[in-house]
């Protein structure tokens, strides 16, 4: 599984350098080592391979069922050893699976929003990505992407879009003692959706880059 992850983003760099204006800012934020969760905002099918260009270290990517059944994504997703989440329900297997990473002690990758935003702003966050931080005890290291939109057909390749990957500093939201609650999950979620708003720019952020948790 290492060396088709290597491979694949070597590919993916090499396809950002030639046929887009890609830049990366924050490189320094990045531990190099020990667990992590790191939090994007999603807005393109081409964001796990963007991230994984853009941060210097191994990341495991939890990415949506639906993908590896699919003919084309799926063999690329198993090779980018990602694994499988069941959206809109609690998958205990993908949480046992993301706890696994993290206790391995490598970069987990979400994407709290769970879906793509169709008009590339910041949707509300949902409650996984917290949980999985809370649970496993890990700094999580926002990451906020934009240009990824418009990575859609072969006309890409001749606009040179630029993307930019704008990698905050990490942070670790403060424990809880005791059975985590619906609305202690939802507060630790907008302080997440708050750090990723931050690095965004004015028109991608929503009402929800004011909301209060940052």
């Amino acid at each position: 599984m290492s060396l088709f992850y290597y491979l694949e983003t070597f590919l993916a760099k090499l396809v950002l350098c030639l046929v887009t204006r890609w830049e990366v800012r924050g490189k320094e934020n990045v531990s190099t080592d020990g667990p992590l969760v790191i939090a994007s905002n999603h807005l393109s099918i081409a964001d796990p391979p963007v991230l994984a260009a853009s941060i210097q270290r191994r990341v495991v990517f939890m990415a949506k069922v639906e993908s590896f059944r699919h003919p084309v994504q799926g063999p690329l997703v198993r090779g980018f050893g990602a694994f499988p989440v069941r959206r809109g329900q609690v998958d205990r297997e993908a949480l046992r699976w993301a706890q696994r990473t993290l206790k391995s002690g490598l970069a987990l990758g979400m994407f709290p929003e769970g879906a793509r935003s169709l008009t590339a702003k910041l949707q509300e966050g949902r409650p996984g990505t917290a949980l999985v931080a809370l649970r496993g005890g890990a700094p999580i290291l926002p990451v906020a992407v934009t240009g990824t939109e418009r990575v859609r057909g072969i006309g890409f390749i001749f606009a040179r879009v630029p993307i930019t990957v704008n990698i905050g500093q990490p942070f670790v939201l403060p424990p809880v003692d005791g059975k985590l609650t619906r609305e202690q999950l939802a507060k630790a979620t907008k302080v997440i959706m708050g750090r990723i708003a931050e690095l965004l720019p004015a028109g991608y952020r929503d009402e929800h880059g004011d909301q209060e948790g940052r």
